[in-house]
């Protein structure tokens, strides 16, 4: 049996068959919810019907996905994801509170969610959270391309819940993703500051330097170890540990002198005492230490506020306006999409017009002999 019914300006279908019930969400349409009711019931009648009840609740979706999550992703990506899903979490018990099952999402709820990331920070709704929820502690207003992420987030997550047969749809599927116009610009340091960094660097000098000269990320370099340098070839392997994986794969970094030079230097004292080329006391929290050194460093000598992956960025800019393409700078940094890279376009403004101006050696006879004939 189907029958359509009315709630608030919209109309659905309820359909009971052989002891299963569901309910489908039509429109704002009538006519659109009796034609559905026409179709449904001459399925019946022909036996073609088939119900796909599969509808899991949210909360069940998001801890089964985190737990996928936990086992088969790195833990800064973990944690990524639950942010992710503790936003959604947060906005769906403020605003949509019956709104328990993911066949109750629609693409209206996932438009406000943009709004609501984009123009609220989440504490000031002071949202009833359940369980061990939390307001995350940098809650606030996000970006649009946090937003952005999130929404990716979310669509990986309903994604996994069909594979898993817990859900029938992904009810985020067709969310356009927002126009990025506040997009933070990449820090690039000029020569004179990465002097004063090099010079007042301290203990943190042999850091400094390598970021600055082979472009890695701080992840790659807090787990490069002595057997990823082969000093023979002259280049620095960015390779998996059963800890830890590379953010865009592997990939091979060719070593200038410089940086020879310095891990010559450190390896007879450091190699005795760790695998690892960059040693800490405790490597969990390498990463925030170096950090708060860095700003430290920046207050004490005047320099504007700089991250350490800006480093990543001063040795991709210097590149770039040295002369080396977009696509080799890619392959360095380990980009997946040129696009990426291209972020660093604007800084060789000769590059395009030197490449055109290499037919200037081909056209002009090609259109000489044209002429002739």
């Amino acid at each position: 049996m189907a029958r359509p019914y009315k709630r608030g300006n919209k109309w659905y279908i309820y359909v009971t068959h052989k002891g299963q019930r569901v309910r489908k969400s039509i429109g704002t349409s009538k006519a659109l919810a009796q034609k559905y009711q026409s179709m449904i019931e001459t399925d019946l009648m022909r036996g073609e019907l088939k119900l796909d009840v599969s509808d899991c609740s949210i909360e069940r979706l998001f801890t089964d996905y985190l737990e996928y999550s936990a086992i088969n992703h790195r833990p800064s990506t973990t944690r990524r994801y639950e942010g992710a899903i503790r936003y959604f979490h947060i906005f769906l018990g403020h605003f949509y509170p019956r709104v328990k099952r993911v066949g109750q999402l629609s693409l209206n709820v996932f438009e406000k969610y943009k709004h609501f990331r984009r123009t609220t920070d989440p504490k000031s709704i002071n949202a009833q959270l359940s369980g061990d929820m939390r307001y995350p502690a940098n809650c606030t207003v996000a970006k649009t391309k946090t937003v952005n992420y999130e929404i990716k987030t979310l669509k990986s997550v309903f994604e996994f819940g069909i594979r898993r047969g817990l859900c029938s749809v992904n009810p985020a599927r067709g969310v356009s993703l927002l126009r990025i116009d506040d997009a933070k610009q990449p820090r690039f340091l000029s020569g004179d500051e990465c002097q004063i960094l090099l010079e007042n660097a301290g203990s943190e000098y042999p850091i400094y330097f390598t970021l600055l000269n082979t472009g890695l990320r701080l992840g790659e370099l807090l787990n490069l170890q002595w057997s990823d340098i082969n000093f023979s070839r002259k280049v620095l392997m960015v390779r998996g540990k059963s800890d830890w994986k590379p953010k865009a794969g592997e990939r091979e970094i060719p070593l200038n002198q410089g940086v020879l030079n310095l891990l010559r230097d450190i390896k007879p004292k450091r190699a005795r005492k760790s695998d690892y080329v960059f040693q800490f006391k405790r490597r969990d929290t390498a990463a925030r230490i170096l950090r708060k050194r860095l700003a430290r460093l920046c207050r004490e000598h005047g320099l504007e506020a700089f991250s350490l992956h800006d480093l990543r960025h001063t040795f991709a800019s210097q590149l770039v306006m040295n002369g080396v393409d977009l696509a080799t700078v890619q392959q360095l940094l380990g980009h997946r999409d040129i696009q990426t890279t291209m972020i660093y376009a604007h800084l060789a403004p000769d590059h395009l017009a030197g490449a055109v101006r290499k037919l200037d050696s081909i056209l002009p006879q090609i259109c000489h002999k044209r002429g002739k004939t």
